[in-house]
């Protein structure tokens, strides 16, 4: 016959329990059922002949009931209730089942069922996101397929030398019609280096193409040293001119200055025959023009010589 208090003195008090966890401050109890998971009178699953927990399974909760009727029956001890997905119904379903049970089982049930859903719900939200996954690497596989990657690097090129060398016998006609090979292959060899012909032509082309348009400038090597003496003599009549010029514009601006002054002296005389009652002259007063010296030659022909009679 089991008794709940006998039990509870002997596995929480006096004698060893294999659930019991102790600390300083408290102890803790590591029984799969224990609905707080404290070791005390009201919590433990042992020393409780009716009791009732909430335990989850891959993602789904259920109710576990256990009743002193089946106490006989180890195998048949817990009943196990599905609970709904849906918060609100599984709660119903908690308070249908435990109508008649003690009000702190009903409580601490529906608090365990709670943080359950809590932490499912943060399980999926971390699923759903794209998290990093760390793979380790082993240094004795990276260096076997460095090796075999190598190997089969040298093969390739092997292979690629062996087939141009067998296609160039078989253009050079070395083996004749001793031996049959599919004829698309060589077909299909012969098209590849017509194409790698035609882009390497192409390139060329447009290379050529690059300098059309471009502007540069040459000396000429044909220059005659009589050409040389020409642009000489250029430059020495250019500088002669230029001193012409700059002379005479000395002798234009000296003679503007002279009429300036004539000009001023006239306007004085004028200003006291004003003063004496005379009229004044019509007109503005004119200014006189600089003063050009003008040279002319005149070629006469020499007089024809008679015939002596």
């Amino acid at each position: 016959m089991q008794h709940d208090d006998v039990i509870w003195d002997i596995v929480g008090n006096r004698q060893f329990c294999s659930f019991k966890v102790k600390t300083k401050n408290q102890n803790f109890c590591r029984n799969e059922y224990n609905i707080t998971g404290l070791c005390n009178r009201s919590s433990c699953p042992l020393a409780n002949s009716q009791y009732a927990t909430i335990k989850e399974e891959k993602g789904q909760c259920f109710l576990y009931m256990k009743v002193i009727e089946r106490a006989a029956f180890p195998a048949r001890m817990w009943e196990r209730v599905k609970l709904s997905k849906n918060y609100e119904k599984a709660l119903e379903q908690i308070d249908i089942n435990l109508i008649y049970w003690p009000r702190f089982l009903r409580h601490k049930c529906k608090q365990r069922f709670t943080k359950i859903t809590q932490y499912l719900i943060r399980i999926r939200k971390l699923t759903l996101k794209r998290q990093r996954k760390i793979v380790p690497l082993s240094r004795k596989v990276e260096r076997r397929e460095k090796r075999r990657e190598e190997k089969a690097l040298i093969a390739a090129q092997l292979d690629n030398a062996i087939e141009k060398e067998l296609l160039e016998r078989l253009k050079q006609g070395t083996y004749g019609d001793i031996y049959n090979f599919p004829s698309h292959a060589f077909d299909k060899a012969l098209e590849q280096q017509d194409a790698d012909i035609e882009t390497d032509s192409s390139e060329e082309e447009e290379e050529d193409d690059e300098d059309v348009g471009q502007r540069e400038f040459v000396e000429d090597d044909d220059v005659d040293e009589s050409d040389l003496s020409d642009f000489e003599e250029m430059n020495k009549l250019k500088g002669s001119s230029d001193e012409e010029e700059e002379k005479s514009s000395d002798e234009e601006s000296e003679m503007e200055i002279a009429s300036e002054e004539e000009v001023e002296t006239e306007g004085e005389s004028a200003k006291g025959k004003k003063s004496k009652g005379k009229a004044p002259l019509k007109g503005g007063i004119r200014k006189k023009r600089a003063y050009v010296e003008i040279e002319y030659e005149q070629e006469t022909e020499p007089p024809a010589k008679e015939k002596a009679s």
